[in-house]
């Protein structure tokens, strides 16, 4: 099976996008490590003055190391923290409402393309006969460890006799939804 997901399986494509994020410019890799230096050495001046300031003595070296190694701690933290959402758009803590509402759109494709199929038998045989087949592959090679094309008798027997005409014979017309229904049935007890 394919990993482009469901989405390719249907030959559908995302929409576009509105517009593309600006670019944010970058620093010369010299810049940032002359900034970190610099940052570095005034954080280690103001550590140095407060310790000296109440009277304890610490090493310079190890005042340095320890602020060096900070800076690198933040550096590291920040490479790898989530992007942040852009403005205009919903904010962080709406992520599970854009998550639904792009569940929802995906299933509103969907919807569309197998009501489609039913009319058009064009429609089926391109797009809902091969994502049934291949997820009729899928459940067999998850469950028995063979696909159609592998053990064609065996699958024929797991998949009965009218599922296994479904799948195998492209020309067919679209089908009721209660006989698709009964197939994608037949794939669920696999």
């Amino acid at each position: 099976m394919s990993d482009g997901g469901l989405e390719e399986l249907f030959g559908m494509t995302a929409p576009p996008p509105a517009a593309a994020p600006k670019a944010r410019r970058r620093r010369s890799p010299a810049l940032r490590v002359v900034g970190n230096v610099v940052l570095v050495a005034a954080v280690t001046v103001v550590v140095v003055a407060a310790l000296r300031a109440g009277s304890v003595q610490a090493p310079l070296l190890l005042v340095v190391a320890l602020i060096a190694g900070l800076r690198l701690i933040t550096i590291a933290a920040t490479a790898v923290r989530p992007p942040r959402p852009m403005k205009g758009h919903a904010s962080a803590g709406n992520a599970a409402a854009r998550a639904t509402d792009s569940l929802r759109a995906t299933v509103r494709r969907w919807e569309q393309t197998l009501d489609k199929a039913h009319s058009d038998s064009d429609t089926y045989a391109r797009n809902v006969l091969p994502v049934l087949g291949e997820l009729a592959d899928e459940r067999l090679r998850l469950r028995h460890g063979l696909t159609r094309a592998s053990d064609p008798r065996r699958a024929r027997q797991l998949l009965g006799e009218e599922a296994w005409a479904v799948l195998s014979d492209p020309g067919r017309r679209g089908l009721k939804t209660r006989d698709l229904e009964t197939y994608v049935q037949a794939m669920e007890r696999l």
